[in-house]
């Protein structure tokens, strides 16, 4: 091992050393390789310090260059101070003084409403009320999350404190000491979580952990370059007195230990991949990783600066603690998990994505193409809507627009992108590559209006009577795959409004996987003859409709970033009779 590390420092000095240097060093530079490197060092020295506080006892030696903190003394008592209205601006620019994750980059700007929010730290004293009070065996205090977890572990104390016959101590990095009631407590989201809901229950207020925003506040109007604080190993190898760092009006707004928040990580507006690291920030976007702020008694570099942003599962341990605020504001649970699944992104791509070849993006095409032909527009059906492209297209036009598909993770998709204005994905590349991608509704003005459009689930050749009325039908590449398509078409005609469009397009691709032979309306022969989807879709449609046109709408579906699939589709316009 040894030998491989000698190998690899040997290796990355010489690039060091050879490496052509321009200042500033910016994102797209070779050098900024080197920075990515060292920080991820950094990182790795306090988790490996995580990982070593969690050995057993027998397998470590404390070491003079790494003392713990010797003071420890009367505990203060907490209390809730004001913090401000105020507007909080988050995210690192092009170029900046200092090295940042891709997490950091982008743009959020937040109106943050009064609150107040605890002067120190929780510490051990305070936190073992909540212990002692018997909370760890009480489920209501516990999230359904931190219950189960609860359940699991079977915790009846934070993980750090050790119980003996004389009382708790304390497990430090290397050390078993007596406890330090006035250092802050060691916790996971879910413990601090439930402190929240049992000590606002006791105290009659709605106390719960900051958000990001709420925290920025607080170091915003309390922090300055000057302020001194136990980060970056400089005052001992632990935690400290909760009352020993004064920053402003509070106390540990940095260091000492991290502080959980009540916000899952997310990008920021414009956030983009470093393809140096492409997994770095990512997987973290699900809403199961919590953002701690303020960094701990063992973070340097990177991880101390302001625009920092790490965040860990709600069960991990690190050395992290709390302080809980009062306000009634609701916590925004929003989170854009970046869908990864290949088909959706395919489609994802196919409705919002880049246009291709010149080939114009095809749902647009598509309603383009009926508007014109609109004479009334109380309400329209867009069945097979897939991820909704051509249902927000129409929600410009109609003052309601229901949108049914089969399929539930398209359906998801769309809902997710009419609430939260904006959706993420990944496209494939070229093997296990991929690129990420994001689009905004505001981008192609369909905001405004995309709460016209009721997304659901629904079985095309069984819809539920509540669906009529409607002024204009669309089925989008919908009719080769119903297993019933005549059954469909004949439902279609009394769920029109008299003189109300239907709309069909599809590149009539008949597979038996999906429609029984017997029941495709063309592509087959019938007494000898060629019989085409057209015929039959005159043969259905002819008694009750007026045949107004039809047209070829190109589309492309990008696979990889080297293969497209080129396809025709054929759009009839149908006006009920």
């Amino acid at each position: 091992v040894k030998e491989y590390r000698d190998k690899v420092r040997g290796m990355v000095n010489d690039l060091i050393d050879e490496l052509p240097l321009e200042l500033p060093i910016k994102w797209q530079d070779p050098f900024w390789i080197i920075l990515m490197g060292i920080e991820h060092e950094k990182i790795h020295l306090e988790t490996s310090s995580v990982l070593i506080r969690q050995l057993p006892l027998e397998y470590l030696q404390a070491h003079r260059d790494w003392p713990i903190c010797q003071q420890h003394h009367d505990v203060v008592k907490n209390k809730l101070l004001q913090v401000d209205d105020g507007t909080v601006k988050q995210g690192k620019q092009m170029p900046s003084a200092t090295y940042g994750w891709d997490n950091e980059y982008g743009l959020k700007i937040t109106d943050v409403a009064a609150f107040k929010a605890s002067k120190y730290l929780v510490s051990n004293k305070e936190f073992l009320a909540f212990v002692e009070d018997g909370a760890y065996e009480v489920e209501k205090w516990w999230t359904k999350e931190g219950w189960q977890w609860l359940d699991f572990k079977k915790a009846k104390h934070p993980t750090f404190w050790v119980a003996t016959t004389d009382g708790y101590k304390y497990r430090a990095m290397t050390e078993l000491i007596d406890m330090p009631w006035s250092w802050p407590v060691d916790v996971n989201y879910l413990e601090a979580k439930a402190f929240c809901h049992w000590l606002g229950a006791k105290k009659g207020k709605k106390l719960r952990l900051p958000t990001e925003p709420e925290y920025y506040r607080i170091y915003d109007e309390n922090v300055n370059a000057e302020t001194q604080a136990n980060h970056n190993l400089e005052l001992a190898a632990s935690a400290c007195p909760v009352d020993l760092y004064k920053h402003g009006d509070f106390y540990d707004v940095i260091g000492n230990v991290w502080q959980w928040t009540e916000s899952a990580i997310d990008g920021l507006k414009g956030f983009k991949v470093h393809p140096a690291y492409d997994d770095f920030s990512v997987p973290t976007f699900d809403g199961k990783h919590n953002l701690i702020k303020g960094g701990s008694w063992i973070a340097t570099g990177n991880e101390i600066i302001r625009e920092a942003r790490y965040a860990f599962r709600r069960h991990f341990f690190q050395h992290a603690g709390f302080r809980y605020v009062e306000s009634d504001s609701l916590v925004d649970g929003e989170y854009n998990m970046y869908e990864t699944d290949s088909l959706i992104s395919q489609y994802l791509e196919f409705h919002y994505g880049s246009e291709y070849f010149g080939i114009k993006n095809f749902p647009k095409a598509c309603i383009d193409k009926i508007q014109p032909l609109l004479d009334k527009t109380s309400k329209a059906l867009d069945i097979g809507c897939a991820v909704g492209r051509s249902s927000f297209e129409l929600a410009r036009y109609f003052d309601k627009v229901d949108a049914l598909d089969f399929s539930t993770r398209f359906i998801l998709n769309a809902i997710n992108l009419r609430d939260q204005g904006k959706i993420r994905y990944l496209v494939d590349d070229e093997g296990e590559l991929t690129s990420l991608k994001e689009f905004r509704l505001s981008e192609l003005a369909l905001a405004d209006k995309a709460n016209n459009v009721e997304f659901t689930q629904g079985d095309a050749c069984n819809l539920k009577p509540k669906y009529s009325d409607y002024d204009l039908i669309f089925a989008g590449n919908l009719i080769d795959r119903l297993y019933e398509p005549r059954v469909f078409l004949q439902d279609m005609i009394h769920r029109l409004n008299q003189g109300g469009l239907l709309v069909i397009t599809s590149p009539y691709t008949w597979l038996e996987e999906y429609t029984d032979k017997d029941n495709w309306l063309g592509g087959k022969k019938v007494n000898g003859e060629n019989f085409t989807t057209l015929d039959g879709l005159h043969e259905c449609l002819d008694n009750d409709f007026d045949f107004i046109d039809k047209y070829d709408v190109p589309f492309i579906i990008r696979e990889t970033r080297r293969k497209h699939q080129l396809t025709v589709a054929q759009m009839t316009i149908w006006r009920k009779k």
